[in-house]
């Protein structure tokens, strides 16, 4: 449970905690409110009086059952009287801003990106945001009061104050998304950086669905990874687990813009795949050209995304034996290219125990360049966080 807060803080998210659980287990009766929420009797019942006189909440005609089979008089059941208000999922990418707008039930309504140089403009891109977050309302017919969540993601690591660390964004560092947010649009986001998001999003509504045990991998500009465990994200310690382009592997290796020496990062990448492959062509390479080469069946273009996936697959075995996965979920701009799967799947069987490698699927993200702002509408469609009952 969370401490501190107005009491006029507390009861609001009280009221957010009833809504939200009702919204995910449907109707239940106040007895189960008070299991479900951990909140007293009296405070229970004087948060669904207020949502019954609001219209917010009404008693079914028909009575549930009693708890565990008892005896005695079935129970009111307490239901939404209708799903209202939308939540928002915001992507900030290196180059460009995402934002959608999402019905309780994540049926995404309104969607809208633009190009951006994210990396040296923080306050122009939350600027951004605002912007379209405030346009996609309008559109939808509907205002800021209607949001009732925000997801947020950031193209950096985040830790669990909600601020930016590391030397990887350098005019990001020290920056709280979240509070910069707030003072555009009065709304409240839960941020994570944006690897976490593509793999809450897998995990939601893609490749991941249905498993509970799966490395996440966006395979960009940089290297990301997002971790879940038992059906759980893992942000660890600090919040920053997962940043598998910063694992070391070469001591005498070239500077990382993070400040360590050989990261995976600064072998494997999108500007070093380009760099890599520039000098064989005659025409400009960018990465949406190498995945169209490779998929015409250009050698050079395949025999790159290979080697590139066989450097992830050596850090991923290692990851993989740790932590025994069931899938190995690849996304980001590069990420489903078959040549850098079939990298990262020869890795994985050379260099994990073979038990963990035999259980693990080595496979594309579904969802795309939209991973990251599906998973920013699943974690604002999160249930808010126990709070005190006073």
């Amino acid at each position: 449970m969370a401490h501190g807060g107005s009491l006029g803080e507390l009861r609001a998210a009280n009221l957010a905690l009833v809504i939200s659980i009702l919204e995910q287990a449907g109707p239940m009766s106040r007895a189960d409110l008070m299991r479900r929420t951990g909140l007293s009797r009296s405070t229970v019942s004087s948060l669904v009086v207020q949502l019954l006189e609001h219209g917010a909440l009404v008693e079914q005609v028909d009575r549930g059952t009693p708890y565990k089979g008892r005896s005695g008089r079935p129970p009111i059941l307490l239901e939404l009287a209708s799903v209202t208000g939308v939540v928002a999922g915001v992507d900030v990418g290196h180059r460009h801003v995402r934002v959608a707008l999402a019905r309780p039930d994540s049926t995404v309504v309104q969607e809208r990106s633009t190009s951006l140089d994210v990396d040296d403009s923080p306050r122009e891109s939350m600027d951004r945001v605002a912007t379209l977050l405030d346009e996609l309302l309008a559109e939808s017919g509907h205002t800021r009061a209607d949001v009732r969540g925000v997801g947020l993601g950031i193209p950096g690591p985040v830790d669990h104050e909600g601020r930016m660390t590391s030397g990887i964004l350098p005019t990001w560092r020290g920056l709280r998304p979240a509070d910069e947010l707030a003072e555009r649009t009065g709304l409240t986001a839960r941020v994570h950086n944006d690897a976490h998001l593509g793999a809450r999003g897998e995990l939601a509504y893609g490749a991941a669905r249905g498993h509970r045990d799966v490395i996440y991998v966006k395979a960009s500009t940089g290297i990301g990874a997002g971790l879940i465990v038992d059906g759980q994200l893992v942000k660890g310690a600090t919040g920053i687990a997962g940043e598998l382009g910063h694992v070391q592997v070469d001591v005498n290796g070239v500077m990382c813009r993070c400040g360590s020496r050989g990261c995976l990062e600064t072998e494997v990448s999108g500007p070093k795949l380009v760099g890599l492959l520039q000098p064989a062509y005659d025409e400009r390479l960018t990465i949406p050209r190498i995945l169209e080469l490779a998929e015409s069946g250009d050698p050079g273009a395949n025999r790159a995304l290979n080697d590139s996936g066989r450097r992830i697959g050596r850090v991923l075995a290692n990851i993989a034996n740790l932590l025994n996965p069931e899938q190995v979920v690849v996304g980001g701009t590069f990420g489903a290219a078959p040549a850098l799967l079939a990298g990262i799947r020869d890795a994985l069987d050379r260099y994990s125990q073979p038990t963990t490698a035999a259980a693990i699927s080595v496979l594309g993200g579904a969802l795309g360049e939209r991973a990251e702002v599906m998973g920013a509408i699943a974690v604002a469609l999160d249930p808010p966080r126990m709070v005190v009952d006073r």
